[in-house]
């Protein structure tokens, strides 16, 4: 059983299939080209780790273990199943082209390779249109996506029966795999902790999601993105327990996924060129990664980025927006920089929605802009959102904060804040 996406016991198909059919070497590859590349950054690998600590928990609990290896998946692969004599690997059904490069590897092994859902809740090329291979509009993706049979979720196995002879491994420390220190303030991986922010959620806000998702002071989002990112809750079971509005997100999750999957492109290329010459301010670029551009609801969103290695979802549109639109700057800087970040910084779905945001992705209004001020006023009012994280401003009152250039003078200096690098119009 290869763990890559899925690293949780709950409706697990393909561990529930590989339970079924015997004994199962369970094995997640720390794979070198990955630590070698641009998901190789403190708070995802951190993330990763603690799920991997809290997946070998809950296979000992079960009597198996967790292998944990580094190097090639194909060629760890490769080696167990000769060690052990195994006769199949088990492995989710992932369509980026990374985990596609993957597969076909596996697939000049020996062993049959079994696929199983799990990464998505509808899997990509599952839904398609009759006049083409992908949805390229949510819309008419949504009401395809709802109209879906859903798999049944799979039971948690009863036991996992382990081969004599198989050594586990130690699981390595963050700092033996990449250097560097995570956000202060990252959420714990693992699907323990994701179960219970789900529990918490479902408890406490999911039934006003569709009225609260957007309050950037309430925080009352889900917070469950980097639990989905690394498989740690189980989509198809999150789509039945959420409302309806958080399903939609799912949905624009799966879609992205299929996107991705026909666009394999899309972290590097224009989904839909267009003919736009990008600025290449270097100042204007570094002001928006640390939080200086003097616009306060920007800043607040990039400085709670970096302290939690999360983002509100409504200040990662304003954020976008501002420098793709105000500042046009490309969106490949911006999905690099939530890339160095984001402990939920999924490929398909990050890159999706900047090419969103910029209009050059699978948005119907490509010339849209968000006006950070009317979002701030709107999704802001009293500018709590901006004084939790933008300190300078915390003595500010109401919704002045979201405008300090407009204060005084001699209270502006005593801020220590920037000047807006631009003024949104």
């Amino acid at each position: 059983m290869l763990f890559t996406r899925d690293l949780r016991v709950r409706d697990n198909p393909a561990l529930a299939a590989a339970c079924e059919a015997g004994q199962v070497v369970p094995v997640f590859v720390l794979d070198e080209a990955i630590l070698d590349g641009p998901f190789a950054v403190p708070n995802r690998v951190r993330f990763l780790l603690d799920s991997l600590a809290d997946l070998r928990r809950s296979l000992r609990e079960l009597g198996g273990d967790l292998v944990v290896v580094r190097g090639d998946p194909v060629a760890e692969v490769a080696r167990l199943a000769e060690k052990t004599h195994a006769g199949s690997v088990f492995i989710a059904d992932e369509r980026s082209a990374f985990a596609t490069r993957r597969l076909a590897g596996l697939r000049r092994l020996g062993p049959d390779i079994s696929v199983h859902p799990g990464i998505t809740v509808v899997p990509p090329g599952d839904l398609t249109p009759a006049s083409g291979d992908h949805y390229r509009v949510f819309t008419p993706y949504w009401r395809a996506w709802e109209a879906a049979r859903w798999r049944p979720l799979a039971d948690v196995p009863e036991a996992v029966r382990l081969p004599s002879g198989v050594r586990a491994g130690p699981l390595p420390r963050l700092a033996d795999l990449i250097p560097g220190s995570p956000s202060p303030e990252l959420a714990p991986g693992g699907e323990r902790k994701g179960r219970e922010r789900l529990a918490a959620w479902l408890r406490q806000d999911a039934a006003a999601y569709d009225d609260v998702h957007d309050d950037l002071a309430a925080d009352r989002t889900s917070r469950l993105s980097p639990y989905l990112k690394f498989g740690c809750v189980s989509p198809r079971e999150l789509a039945e327990a959420g409302p309806d509005a958080f399903r939609r997100q799912l949905a624009w999750r799966d879609f992205h996924h299929q996107v991705a999957a026909a666009f394999p492109a899309l972290p590097r290329d224009d989904y839909r060129p267009r003919d736009r010459r990008w600025s290449d301010a270097k100042d204007a670029l570094a002001a928006w990664c640390d939080g200086m551009t003097g616009v306060p609801i920007v800043d607040a969103g990039m400085r709670q980025l970096h302290r939690e290695g999360f983002m509100h979802n409504r200040a990662r549109l304003i954020t976008a927006s501002f420098l793709t639109r105000d500042l046009g700057i490309d969106w490949r800087d911006g999905l690099r920089h939530f890339g160095d970040w984001l402990a939920d910084g999924d490929i398909a779905d990050n890159a999706g929605n900047w090419q969103w945001v910029a209009g050059t992705g699978n948005s119907t209004r490509p010339d849209q802009v968000m006006n950070p001020l009317r979002q701030a006023s709107r999704f802001d009012p009293r500018g709590d959102y901006v004084r939790r994280y933008v300190r300078e401003l915390a003595g500010v009152e109401g919704s002045r904060v979201h405008r300090p250039w407009t204060l005084p003078k001699s209270q502006r200096d005593a801020l220590d804040y920037p000047q807006p690098i631009l003024l949104p119009e």
